[in-house]
């Protein structure tokens, strides 16, 4: 256990840092690039969405 609280703290550290930059930079942006952003992120998730179940599809159909 205590080696699975070690890791959990190390990476911890490391992210601490590069969190604090992304949310930094995030803050920086106008508007306009934040929903630019914003957009982006909603036409990949719906992008994996629709791949996902293409491929749930083709299981059940029994190809691969």
């Amino acid at each position: 256990m205590a080696g699975r609280v070690t890791l959990i703290v190390r990476g911890a550290k490391r992210a601490v840092p590069l969190l604090a930059e992304v949310y930094r930079r995030w803050e920086r942006l106008t508007p306009e690039e934040k929903e630019r952003y914003k957009k982006r992120v909603r036409e990949s998730g719906e992008r994996a969405r629709q791949t996902g179940e293409r491929a749930r599809e083709r299981l059940r159909r029994g190809r691969r």
